[in-house]
């Protein structure tokens, strides 16, 4: 499940799009994340934008991976991408295959970051409780990872 929000609720919560940057490439989103200490994984050990089963950065927005810095930075938690912008995710304008998104696992020092750092902004449609962060970046806990939409 993605994150899904109203129209009405984009309109509030989300900036104008002048953060997504340009698109990357695979190597060039992994080499910069790696860089700053960030991983990934999938269930399939892949990266193929095509295969629902791997973790792909292809045509990532490169202020997603900004961002993913940013926060690695300012929560100094480790941080593990489960998902980026292979096939399989919700549709629409920000969403994981446009670059907008990657979910992110858990861990103690992520949740506690988030929680104590951003906004609660209340239950999504399909009743997942959301943060939003001061950027206009929102956090959903989607029980078993972190949906995270990057504006």
């Amino acid at each position: 499940m993605g994150c899904l929000l109203t129209a009405a609720a984009l309109a509030v919560a989300a900036p104008a799009a002048q953060a997504s940057g340009t698109k990357m490439t695979q190597s060039a989103a992994a080499a910069k994340l790696s860089a700053a200490g960030i991983t990934w994984s999938s269930s399939g050990n892949c990266t193929t934008r095509s295969n629902s089963t791997c973790t792909s950065f292809d045509q990532i927005n490169s202020g997603t991976v900004d961002a993913m810095i940013t926060l690695k930075r300012a929560s100094g938690c480790a941080l593990n991408i489960t998902g980026g912008t292979e096939v399989g995710h919700a549709s629409g304008t920000y969403s994981h295959y446009n670059g907008y998104k990657v979910d992110l696992a858990h861990n103690s020092c992520l949740d506690g970051y988030v929680h104590n750092s951003f906004t609660y902004i209340g239950y999504r449609g399909d009743g997942y409780p959301q943060w939003q962060a001061a950027s206009g970046n929102l956090y959903c806990d989607e029980g078993n990872h972190w949906d995270v939409t990057v504006y």
